[in-house]
């Protein structure tokens, strides 16, 4: 039955990607690592159970259309332009370099100068998933050399985006370079109209879209509604403008982006992407034949070097020369040091162009298993690393810091600043006390007119889920002193425990409904709870003594008595 190929494939696929994944994480490599492995280990080339290839394709198709989309969504132009004096020439250079020098080591294996060439350009591009994981890891994200790191692949994306449009001309055989132009210019134009579109119509139509079905307050709707946005765009860019759905994805998550569901579409709709993202590694991973490696292992090396020696090369000449400090000069070069899922569009497009043979592909995902174990363990000499180079008198000029270090401080003291959760009555109330008090409050909220409001009475606002680390990062809650969850709602615990893992220094206040809610609350990491029961009790409590004649001091005793028996439970 063909159903049951499907449930199958599917199901094998996952569950050897989260055994592979699972593994390659607690010994403290990528997962992607595993997902790659475990597509080694259900392909044609490998002993034991065979996947059907085919359908894994196919649904890893989404994955890639997904992969693109939250490129696209995620692209945040103003952190491009604060780091755009190095990220473009470095990056420029860089996949200039990559590319020139993995041609080399193609046309030296007897490859055309063409295939050479798209051979070269799948080794220019590091992995987006790698390289935040990596910087995330060592908390270094957030650093100005995470953000040289992040600026400097964004723009890496971009290129590869239009050398993915400009491919299938390339691909096509024509004679001349006058045609090649034309045929260029005319797919570039098709793209310039179809950008155009997104900006002009796609700005404005889609936060109505989103407006209106935001306001059913329905997840499932929500979710559905961005993946729907996401496919639709991109199979209307294939079939009315020519172009590829991954760039039509792409396009797509630009357009979801630049509106106010931008954060909530990335928590929301992209752990669907993770999903099938992971078909798309698996995929990649049955393409690999590990003994074909054996017939051709010094292009295999000479791939790997240009990856893990050439490009990162590359790029400390360019940051030393434009006098960054020796810590960037080591990070951004290492972290850039691997190549993952835009490598494995790029040589899937030119393998069905007819441009790469099926040993290019397989050397690319070699190459992409090796960079990407290397690259966690080059991260951690870096300490040791510059604190050698920076005893040596040949690097003291360099080390100069015109451009100093900086971690993600913030302007406003932590002790100034709160972020609420919530802001029905109680997260209101809250958030007036505050900014009385001189206290900057963030608030979060999942009511988009609610958060329009906001901003424009000049209040901080945040349109996302709590409970995504993402949203709490947006707000602040890493420089917060104190975080206020004032909805009583079941993903109290959950928003608690990942805002401690952000900053283990907060002040949590939380409501709960009722007092059985008080220790799971409490067990989360709150340090104060205050639920909807104890207080009409303690409330109750007060106005029955009063009633009753009890003076001030006997009332005040035994609410503080009532308050400790209420919420200690």
């Amino acid at each position: 039955m063909p159903e049951f190929g499907l449930i199958l494939t599917l199901a094998t696929s996952l569950g050897a990607a989260l055994i592979f994944g699972y593994i390659t994480h607690r010994i403290g490599l990528s997962p992607i690592v595993g997902y790659l492995l475990a597509g080694v280990a259900l392909g044609p080339n490998t002993p034991g159970f065979i996947a059907n290839p085919e359908l894994a394709e196919q649904l890893a198709e989404v994955g890639v259309i997904l992969l693109m989309f939250g490129v696209g969504l995620q692209l945040h132009v103003e952190e491009l332009l604060a780091v755009r004096r190095v990220a473009v020439p470095g990056a420029a250079a860089g996949i200039a370099a990559a590319a020139m020098l993995g041609a080399a080591v193609a046309a030296a294996n007897g490859f055309s100068w063409g295939a050479a060439a798209v051979f070269g350009l799948t080794l220019s591009v590091a992995s987006t998933v790698v390289l935040v994981r990596v910087l995330s890891d060592r908390h270094q994200l957030h650093t100005s050399s995470g953000h040289i790191a992040v600026g400097w692949l964004v723009v890496e994306d971009i290129i590869t985006v239009i050398l993915m449009v400009l491919l299938p001309t390339m691909a096509s055989g024509t004679a001349s370079w006058a045609a090649l132009a034309t045929a260029s210019a005319l797919t570039l134009g098709k793209v310039g109209v179809l950008v155009a579109l997104a900006m002009v119509v796609g700005v404005r139509a889609v936060p109505k879209i989103l407006d209106r079905v935001a306001a059913t307050r329905s997840r499932e709707l929500f979710t559905l509604t961005v993946l729907a946005l996401a496919l639709g765009i991109a199979a209307l860019s294939a079939t009315v403008f020519g172009v590829s759905m991954a760039l039509g994805a792409f396009i797509a998550g630009m357009t979801v982006g630049r509106s106010d569901y931008s954060l909530r579409a990335a928590t929301d709709a992209l752990p669907m992407r993770d999903a099938f993202a992971v078909l798309f590694f698996v995929s990649i991973g049955m393409l690999l034949d590990p003994l074909a490696l054996l017939d051709a292992p010094w292009m295999m090396l000479g791939a790997l070097a240009v990856v893990i020696i050439g490009k990162p090369l590359v790029a400390a000449i360019v940051l030393a020369l434009m006098r960054y400090p020796l810590h960037t000069i080591l990070t951004v070069p290492s972290a850039l040091a691997q190549i993952g899922e835009f490598s494995f569009i790029l040589a899937a497009l030119a393998r069905d162009l007819g441009v790469l043979p099926q040993m290019a592909v397989n050397i690319i995902v070699a190459v992409s298993i090796v960079s990407i174990v290397s690259n966690p363990l080059a991260a951690r000499a870096i300490p040791p690393v510059e604190r050698w180079l920076a005893s040596r008198r040949l690097f003291r000029r360099v080390t100069s810091e015109v451009y100093p270090e900086r971690g993600a401080v913030s302007s406003i003291s932590p002790e100034d600043r709160a972020v609420v959760i919530g802001y029905g009555p109680t997260g209101r109330t809250v958030t007036r006390l505050l900014k009385d008090n001189g206290i900057d409050p963030t608030v979060i909220e999942l009511n988009i007119d609610t958060v329009r409001a906001l901003r424009q009475d000049g209040i901080s606002a945040v349109y996302g889920d709590a409970r995504d680390p993402d949203t709490l990062v947006t707000a602040g809650v890493r420089h917060a002193a104190n975080l206020i969850v004032s909805g009583a709602d079941s993903g109290a615990a959950e928003t608690i425990r990942t805002a401690r893992e952000l900053n283990p220094h907060l002040h949590v206040f939380a409501r709960g409904a009722y007092l059985r809610d008080v220790p799971q609350l409490r067990q989360a990491g709150a340090d104060q709870v205050f639920s909807g029961e104890g207080e009409v009790a303690l409330a109750m409590t007060e106005a029955v003594l009063r009633r009753l004649g009890a003076t001030d001091d006997q009332i005040d005793g035994e609410r503080r008595r009532l308050h400790g028996e209420l919420h200690t439970r």
